[in-house]
């Protein structure tokens, strides 16, 4: 699993115009875009979810779980492009959606009960994510 990490101070996500995840931090907020591959299992969505949660890349060296700090969940199979030949990715390494969307929903309720604010975009769909980016910082967690 992969998730790419961004410290943000607005974001959300729209599927065909209509708002679907939205989080409005006071002051900052995380946006984590979630990969999954497959040997993942609910084990490792909730670990990685600890971590996230745990992660101290807010201002003055804080975490999310010390200032409760609200996390947008976004799928992102893109992730586990494999770019090494050609111009063309190969997708091979991503999860087929069986599998990922349990995981990727394992990840948010792992997040959920360690009690944070989550909201989400929509599993499989086009969406459009805007976000205002903070620093900027971004973070890649794998395991």
């Amino acid at each position: 699993m992969r998730v790419l990490v961004q410290r943000v101070t607005s974001a959300r996500v729209t599927v065909d115009g209509e708002t679907v995840g939205e989080i409005r931090p006071n002051p900052q907020g995380l946006v984590a875009l979630v990969g999954v591959t497959h040997t993942d299992t609910v084990a490792t969505a909730q670990a990685l979810a600890d971590k996230l949660w745990r992660l101290r890349i807010l201002n003055e060296e804080r975490s999310a779980a010390d200032v409760d700090a609200p996390i947008l969940v976004v799928s992102q199979f893109t992730l586990y492009a494999n770019t090494a030949k050609g111009r063309r990715p190969s997708w091979n390494a991503a999860a087929p959606g069986p599998v990922a969307e349990p995981l990727v929903d394992a990840f948010t309720q792992a997040l959920s009960a360690l009690g944070a604010t989550t909201a989400t975009g929509k599993f499989g769909a086009h969406m459009h994510i805007d976000l205002s980016n903070d620093g900027p910082v971004t973070v890649l967690l794998e395991a």
